[in-house]
């Protein structure tokens, strides 16, 4: 359940402790506490929140593709997430989406869950499906996960209920603190009142009063007074209601006073500092239409693409090859990992959160079979002294958890299937894939249309029509929202023209398998990597130039790769010889100078500059108003080397943003994926 801010940077020790009594119910042993009724934990949770904010009924009355918002305070054992999303498929329309948004400061560990959830067995199918996309590493961020094909999302905040809530917000200023999509209804659920006082404050109710909407309702299992005063205090109708059980009362509330933002303009321009971030973040308008033009049909693309489809959107994909996943994303083999590091740092938190994402995203595509992939594991190899001590540092900051586990040189050696001469992490849930199939299946969709052929050449905003006309040297197409993953590409354009995309040149090499490297049962990942054969072949590479942008296939570059991985797996250099070599592919990365992706609207950037040219003498300036941002323009760009777990997270972001509904990253990740902090920066240093 939840409970006040920790100042713990270790990840690892945030996990419940729990003992259990002789029926088998779990008990907090910090807050002395259970979890849920000795009675009957789920008849409670059915009675209290289900049936108090009348879910039946209102999800049975939810029109053709609506939608609709749940958040809880206290996740703990997941039950009222798993009683609501069965409720949910016994009553509400089979093209109705449900968000359920949900925070937990002492997350239990998978093996406590699976224990508390077998008390349950009518809910046995919904609890295997959470358990298995359970996150391996439950660090304090946003856990997105998906059910039943996108119908149900569950957002898990590992946080401090009110650090969780307010990173909902658009913004910390006042003038824009609201939600992008708001709350229907409300379980005030967690320890009681008594034992976890440090939840039950001020700021928790003032935030629900700022992320709901008139008529939002909220249940409670408790009655106690600083719940109904928190609640009375911040718009809401509350009354009392018989409780559950031996409980004499609960509280039913409903909110009739919505919160009211102040306006900009009552926050006057100043040089002095602010105590909030000036919101340059904020203005871009909601679009009006669900229909988008997406440029580009590499793995950025294909996957926005998908992600708006299955929310209902009508998706046009305009690529100037004859088929998908033909340029930086055409390898025929890539590694799904990221690099972490055990600093708290944005990049690697954005590495932590991405990559499981990423492998609860493609788990149905291996699943379909070879052509998609192998979820074989990725051993990343201690093959420095220097990547040995950051391993250990991985293991003690992260401390116990399922993501990935330290092998020795002897046990890598087994798993790998061939002699090694040094450990490594094994990340038993990642492995390899074929970005162009990928692509193949994403786009397979009802509501995806594809045009092959087609070279984008320019873009014009035609305010008459009040569409983008994007010029193909054809007839032109036309469309209110346009979303460029065209990589460096991006900066052909005129409103991207400015955006620093650097490109970076890249070589694959494709190697003859013989006899030992067939026995590679991982993917093995050092300064090189080399995947396990498909069609008796083996992707390895890559280079790195920076400098040099020519695409032609060089023998030179193979020999690099070869070499690289000869000196870090000497069992395989007898296979790694250059009369091996089948073929190989050279491509352009394209990054960021912070080597993160670039997603969201894109800046009007002559008006945003001014907007907020007092940032040029003081970063803290008192600025209210909004950023200026071109209507229906957006980006997805920058994922460098790790496009395979990125671009499932950022088109999940991008299409959460666009369709309007609760964002899978915090807010403080959102700015950091930004477009437009480049210019910001720009400003503040003087550019």
């Amino acid at each position: 359940m939840s409970d006040s801010p920790s100042t713990d940077t270790d990840p690892g020790s945030r996990n419940a402790e729990l003992t259990w009594d002789s029926d088998g119910q779990p008990h907090s042993s910090v807050f002395d506490d259970c979890y849920f009724s000795r009675a009957n934990g789920l008849e409670e949770t059915r009675y209290v929140f289900l049936q108090n904010n009348q879910l039946a009924e209102r999800f049975a009355a939810l029109p053709a593709h609506g939608e609709f918002v749940v958040a809880e305070t206290g996740f703990g054992t997941g039950l009222n997430f798993l009683a609501c999303w069965q409720l949910w498929q016994q009553t509400a329309p089979s093209d109705a989406r449900l968000h359920f948004v949900t925070v937990e400061k002492y997350p239990l560990r998978r093996e406590d869950l699976r224990r508390a959830l077998a008390l349950w067995p009518e809910l046995q199918s919904l609890s295997n499906a959470l358990l298995d996309q359970y996150p391996a590493i439950t660090n304090p961020a946003f856990h997105r996960l998906t059910f039943d094909q996108g119908r149900i999302t569950l957002t898990l905040i590992i946080d401090d209920a009110c650090s969780g809530f307010e990173q909902l917000l658009e913004s910390d200023h006042p003038a824009h603190q609201r939600p992008r999509r708001a709350v229907d209804t409300w379980f005030l659920d967690g320890f009681a009142p008594a034992k976890n006082p440090d939840m039950w404050r001020d700021e928790l109710f003032q935030l629900i009063h700022k992320l709901s909407h008139t008529g939002t309702t909220a249940a409670t299992f408790t009655a106690a007074g600083i719940v109904k005063r928190g609640l009375r205090d911040n718009g809401f109708l509350v009354r009392k209601t018989p409780g559950f059980g031996h409980k004499r009362d609960m509280i039913v509330a409903q909110l009739q006073q919505p919160f009211i933002t102040p306006a900009s303009t009552e926050f006057p321009v100043s040089h002095r500092n602010a105590p909030w971030v000036a919101p340059w973040y904020c203005g871009a308008a909601a679009p009006t239409q669900q229909q988008a033009l997406i440029i580009g049909a590499g793995l950025a693309g294909c996957h926005t693409a998908r992600a708006l489809a299955e929310r209902g959107w009508q998706v046009t994909v305009v690529e100037r090859h004859p088929q998908p996943a033909s340029e930086g994303s055409g390898n025929p083999q890539g590694i799904l990992y990221a690099k972490l590091s055990h600093r708290p740092e944005t990049l690697s938190d954005f590495n932590l959160l991405a990559l499981q994402f990423a492998q609860r995203h493609y788990a149905p595509f291996w699943a379909t079979g070879a052509d998609s992939g192998a979820a074989c594991g990725v051993l990343q190899l201690a093959h420095s002294d220097k990547s040995a001590v950051l391993q250990q540092h991985l293991q003690d900051y992260f401390g116990e958890q399922e993501l990935f586990r330290p092998l020795t040189a002897a046990e890598a050696s087994k798993r790998a299937g061939v002699t090694l001469d040094c450990g490594g992490l094994l990340f038993p849930d990642s492995g390899w894939l074929s970005p162009a199939a990928i692509c193949r299946q994403l786009l397979q969709h009802d509501n995806i249309r594809c045009r092959y052929d087609t070279a984008v050449e320019s873009l014009q905003w035609q305010a008459d029509l009040q569409q983008w006309q994007v010029n193909t040297g054809r007839d032109p197409l036309y469309a209110a929202n346009v979303i460029l993953t065209t990589a460096q590409d991006s900066r052909r354009f005129a409103p991207t023209h400015g955006l620093p995309l650097k490109p970076i040149r890249g070589q694959i090499t494709l190697l003859r398998a013989d006899a030992s490297t067939a026995q590679l049962q991982v993917a093995l990942c050092g300064d090189g990597y080399i995947a396990p054969a498909r069609d008796a072949q083996h992707c390895l590479g890559a280079t790195y130039d920076p400098r040099d942008l020519e695409l032609t296939v060089r023998q030179e570059d193979h020999y690099k790769n070869l070499q690289l991985l000869s000196s870090q797996v000497p069992a395989l250099s007898g296979a790694l010889l250059e009369e091996n070599v089948i073929s190989g592919r050279s491509g352009l990365r394209c990054t960021s100078p912070d080597y993160l992706p670039l997603v969201g609207p894109v800046a009007d950037e002559s008006l945003l500059r001014k907007e907020f040219e007092l940032l040029a003498k003081n970063a803290r300036a008192s600025i209210a108003t909004a950023g200026s941002y071109l209507p229906g323009l957006y980006i997805n760009v920058g994922h460098g080397s790790r496009g395979l777990a990125y671009t499932p997270i950022c088109a999940e972001l991008l299409a959460a943003e666009m369709h309007g509904e609760p964002s899978p990253l915090p807010r403080s990740l959102r700015l950091a994926l930004h477009p437009a902090r480049f210019a910001i920066r720009d400003l503040i240093r003087g550019k």
